[in-house]
């Protein structure tokens, strides 16, 4: 029988997710599309790899177990699976049409909704995904200041002026290598030693689990004004969550130009870009940003949907809320085993657990702890990504499948038998920042 949300039950069966991972190998690379979703992420021969459904904040897997989901889909799922207001929404617009031969009334309306909500945002452009719309502004950044540097902090997509810093760089052409560079969050230091009259641009996710320190938003804000470059902000994972205007509600600056995807749509395909008319106002015609899919009617229907609701139903305040109640919830478990390698940074809502070396390799913590989390139907990739379907009994579950795994945890390691607690392959590193 297929495990369910329950506390002390055997690890999932997951033969059928395993069979259909043996037809993906080798004919789709590295096995997955979305590296976060794939098997280098979760504890191999463990863990599911395939997932069937959801509704609300609960998934099953191929094999019928279910689970409480933590990640909702790598961020896009801020209301939660099969919300019924935007699944509505895209049905309603699906019976008349997906892609059109001219523009249609969505894309006006809702670009007329984000500008409202979103400080900065003067004009608004639609794409697909994340790494479009971050590359969109590097290129208007470029064209408006007629600089070529690059100064980013933080993740921004698969695109060669930002991969081109890290480890897997492979294929970049080294002209378009020397161009970016990667500075370390709330390092003033590093910022005043690259930033001058060179740079178009700095992007950066406006936070991404550390809190900005000493007003550095600001400072970054007040050295692209001293050197005439552009503010960019990544709002992937801060947009619409922090606050329903992002990051530049939420901390009170804004941005040149500011991207966002994930949370818009709740889970259609859909980025946006906005920013400053007349920084933006070079899309016209100086700069070309242009895709058949910007203007595809379901994705805006269900952002307008999904927009209207986080407004009506406040629901960031919400998701901050649950936030707090499963990290500090977390961290109290922790203290109580004498746990102190272990806490919780970032947001209220979302929030990373982190492992201290001192006390065994961090991956191996934290491969153990998806590991037994499974046993108690809560899947888990190390953060708290919540949606507004995750219920009061939801949480009070994961606490509890908590305090549970923390329990394994804390043996391991007073045991020495971290690695070999650990009945699969760990989870593996994503990739390194090289500049």
């Amino acid at each position: 029988m297929p495990n369910r949300v329950a506390l002390d039950q055997n690890l999932p069966n997951i033969s059928e997710s395993e069979a259909l991972y043996a037809r993906a190998r080798g004919l789709i690379p590295a096995g997955t599309q979305t590296l976060a979703k794939g098997p280098t992420q979760f504890v191999d021969g463990v863990a599911p790899k395939y997932l069937a459904r959801g509704k609300g904040c609960r998934v099953w897997d191929v094999d019928g177990n279910e689970y409480i989901d933590l990640s909702m889909g790598v961020g896009p799922l801020v209301l939660g699976y099969s919300y019924p207001r935007v699944d509505e929404a895209v049905r309603e617009q699906l019976a008349q049409g997906i892609t059109f031969s001219l523009m249609h009334p969505l894309e006006v309306e809702v670009a007329e909704l984000v500008r409202s909500l979103v400080p900065g945002a003067d004009a608004v452009r639609f794409s697909k995904t994340g790494c479009d719309v971050t590359s969109a502004a590097v290129r208007l950044a470029r064209a408006y200041t007629g600089r070529e540097r690059v100064l980013c902090c933080g993740y921004h997509g698969w695109h060669d002026w930002y991969v081109g810093t890290t480890a897997r760089s492979a294929g970049v052409p080294a002209a378009a290598r020397q161009l970016t560079e990667a500075i370390p969050y709330n390092d003033t230091s590093a910022l005043f030693d690259r930033i001058d009259t060179s740079v178009a641009c700095v992007i950066l996710e406006p936070m991404i689990f550390e809190q900005p320190e000493h007003d550095f938003l600001r400072i970054v804000k007040r050295a692209c004004e001293d050197t005439g470059a552009l503010l960019v902000f990544d709002e992937m994972w801060t947009g619409f969550r922090l606050a329903l205007g992002g990051a530049q509600e939420f901390f009170d600056v804004t941005a040149d130009l500011a991207c966002f995807s994930k949370a818009v749509a709740n889970g259609m395909p859909l980025s946006v870009l906005t920013g400053r008319s007349d920084v933006m106002r070079l899309l016209d015609e100086d700069v070309f940003f242009f895709t058949t899919f910007g203007g595809e009617a379901l994705s805006l229907a269900a952002a307008r949907a999904t927009l209207l609701e986080l407004q009506e139903k406040r629901v960031c305040g919400e998701l901050a809320r649950q936030g707090r109640r499963l990290a500090h919830g977390y961290e109290q478990l922790a203290r109580e085993k004498g746990l102190l390698g272990t806490r919780v940074l970032g947001a209220d809502c979302r929030s990373l657990i982190t492992f201290d070396a001192a006390f065994g390799d961090p991956l191996l913590q934290k491969s153990l702890m998806q590991q037994e989390l499974l046993r108690h139907g809560v899947l888990w990739s190390g953060f708290h990504n919540l949606c507004l379907s995750h219920t009061d009994a939801d949480v009070e579950h994961v606490l509890a499948a908590y305090d549970r795994a923390l329990d394994a945890l804390a043996r391991a390691i007073d045991r020495g038998e971290l690695e070999s607690s650990i009945l699969g392959r760990p989870v593996q590193p994503v990739f390194r920042k090289t500049r």
